[in-house]
């Protein structure tokens, strides 16, 4: 996780909504052999994507003149558009738009592209090397789940205990291929 030193030693500034999702961007540099930290890059969890506004005021034009970058979910998308214009960072009206100011949007989040990447079989072999696999079928039994399909009960089990998602995000993004890195990750590790 970043550190306050961290941040205040950076010249750049990923803003993300939760720690899963540093946790997944974090692990993503290491498997590439970065070290974001001596390039300068922090990456902050901003504890949700309504205090972007507030990150933007910090960290952009406005505040330490940083380099900003992001990822999102899809459904937080106008909280960011409406904070980037704010910010006076350009127009974001768009995905592409998004994308030109480096700030990416997850469909329909990080677990939903992880998941989606490494296909159901991966994950449930994740799931049993940690110990989960029975807490999983369990809940695949519970009313609500019955005919989900298992992309989307493992999506929603990432968010049944307090931690989960923080704890998968680095194991599912080192079980990735290369070449299987969700768009977005991808895109965003390039442009940072």
């Amino acid at each position: 996780m970043s550190t306050a030193l961290e941040v205040a030693n950076a010249q750049q500034v990923v803003l993300v909504e939760g720690v899963s999702d540093q946790r997944a961007i974090e692990a993503l540099a290491d498997r590439a052999g970065r070290d974001l930290r001596a390039e300068g890059v922090a990456v902050v969890a901003m504890g949700g994507a309504t205090n972007i506004g507030r990150c933007l005021t910090e960290f952009g034009p406005a505040g330490r003149n940083l380099e900003v970058a992001g990822l999102c979910d899809e459904a937080e998308v106008p909280f960011f558009r409406t904070a980037l214009k704010r910010a006076g960072l350009g127009p974001a009206g768009t995905r592409d738009e998004l994308a030109e100011q480096r700030f990416f949007v997850c469909s329909s989040d990080l677990e939903d592209e992880l998941i989606r990447a490494l296909g159901v079989p991966v994950v449930e072999q994740i799931l049993t090397e940690q110990t989960d696999l029975k807490s999983f079928r369990i809940f695949q039994q519970q009313p609500d789940q019955q005919g989900k399909a298992d992309h989307a009960r493992l999506r929603r089990f990432m968010g049944t205990r307090g931690g989960r998602k923080i704890e998968y995000a680095s194991l599912l993004v080192q079980a990735l291929d290369a070449d299987r890195v969700p768009i977005p990750l991808a895109r965003l590790m390039a442009a940072i």
